[in-house]
């Protein structure tokens, strides 16, 4: 009998996407699902941006630099310095999505068998990349009672072993929405220069910083050699389809390494790219508009949730996601149990279950991610569909919120 690959075997499924059957399920009986598992805005993709590749002249579409064009690189060049990064076109590398820089970053950074650090809550296919490249993830705990605030260092001292040879770090972070502040991100420059890692920055949602300024990976002095950005436009222009990513490092090795492996898959997305140069040209005001009302979202849905008997929901200090405790018995059978046995008025709601954006077996039982990626009506729809849905849900039950939880909703 033909055998699957152990490595497919390994390959963890994805926690965000694991449910849809459930949910097509649902919607063939007419019931209408409301989507806040995954971060697919429906704010409208900038109208320009895609009409730059319908009236791009292209008499053969082929394949652009293994880097990416260099004129998209240039410009992102001053994109970059828009936000207080200077780098080179040679120092950007464009990759089919932030997914592809990720694992740029990981094969060429890391060996099999080595170690990296994440804060969990953390963004569940760093599982899936860490698999493929045959890398150990190490969990470090943060907390819902303080915001998913970075753990402190000694925490990290801890774990850090022989083999530990990076810190992966996601601010504005997905899936808890916190802001690492600039004394948090001095801290990780710190053990990362005492212990001689790399720090992968993952800054696909900085444009949508709420609480407080954005600090970038490359904003922290003496670090040059040290710093890994992954980034991508799916997010920051509403274009998760066009699959359009980069790289970005001042470690000449690391850069020259990864163009092996985006030579080896020969070039990021032709027509993408065109809309990634157009993109650069929107103007600065360009996200006051979506960012205004991700911030109306975000408080409606924190404030619903606060307001529910026995939820506590952080509010979230940028991107587009929060995490909020429950008072259900687990996670995973509460969200497919939305999807299969519950529905108000004809409608029900889809969230993703914690537990898989933890890399400690047991903790997210009684936690769910949201994200804020629906309009205001719809969002409120989607909440009074949460609430009744768990005063009837078999598996409630009776929580202690702490100190800090309770002050939060005051």
């Amino acid at each position: 009998m033909l055998q699957i690959s152990n490595r497919g075997k390994q390959m963890p499924p994805s926690p965000i996407r694991k449910l849809v059957p459930y949910a097509e399920a649902a919607k063939k009986s007419g019931i209408k699902v409301f989507h806040l598992n995954i971060g697919q805005p429906d704010i409208e993709t900038p109208p320009s941006i895609l009409d730059a590749v319908r009236k791009a002249d292209i008499p053969v579409l082929e394949y652009s630099h293994s880097a990416g064009n260099e004129s998209y690189r240039r410009k992102l060049v001053s994109y970059y310095k828009s936000v207080g990064i200077n780098v080179t076109h040679e120092q950007i590398m464009v990759t089919t999505g932030g997914s592809e820089a990720i694992m740029f970053g990981f094969f060429s950074c890391l060996n099999p068998g080595d170690e990296v650090i994440i804060p969990e809550p953390f963004y569940a296919n760093y599982n899936g990349f860490a698999m493929q490249a045959g890398v150990k993830v190490v969990p470090i705990t943060s907390y819902i009672e303080n915001g998913f605030a970075l753990p402190p260092i000694n925490e990290f001292e801890k774990v850090i072993t022989e083999n530990t040879k990076a810190i992966i770090v996601c601010s504005p972070n997905n899936p808890t929405g916190y802001l690492y502040s600039r004394q948090e991100m001095e801290a990780l420059k710190t053990i990362c220069l005492e212990h001689k890692l790399y720090l992968f920055s993952d800054e696909a949602y900085r444009e949508f910083s709420y609480s407080g300024e954005y600090t970038s990976a490359m904003h922290l002095e003496g670090m040059d050699e040290n710093v890994v950005l992954m980034d991508t436009i799916s997010k920051r222009y509403s274009a998760c389809g066009a699959r359009l990513g980069a790289l970005v490092t001042k470690n000449k090795s690391v850069y020259d390494t990864a163009m092996k492996f985006a030579q080896a898959r020969l070039s990021p997305p032709g027509l993408a790219q065109i809309m990634g140069e157009a993109a650069v040209d929107l103007p600065a005001s360009y996200f006051d508009s979506p960012k205004a009302e991700y911030l109306k979202r975000r408080d409606l849905l924190v404030s619903r949730l606060n307001r529910m008997d026995g939820v506590f929901c952080p509010v979230p200090g940028g991107a587009f996601y929060a995490i909020a405790s429950l008072p259900i018995d687990d996670s995973d059978v509460f969200c497919q149990w939305l999807l299969e046995s519950f529905s108000h008025n004809g409608k029900t709601v889809m969230l993703a279950p914690a537990t898989g954006f933890y890399g400690t077996p047991g903790l997210g039982k009684n936690e769910v991610r949201l994200a804020y990626v629906l309009n205001v009506k719809d969002l409120s729809d989607a909440m009074d569909c949460l609430e009744e849905a768990l005063m009837q849900y078999p598996g409630r039950v009776q929580t202690v919120q702490s100190e800090f939880a309770i002050g939060n909703r005051q």
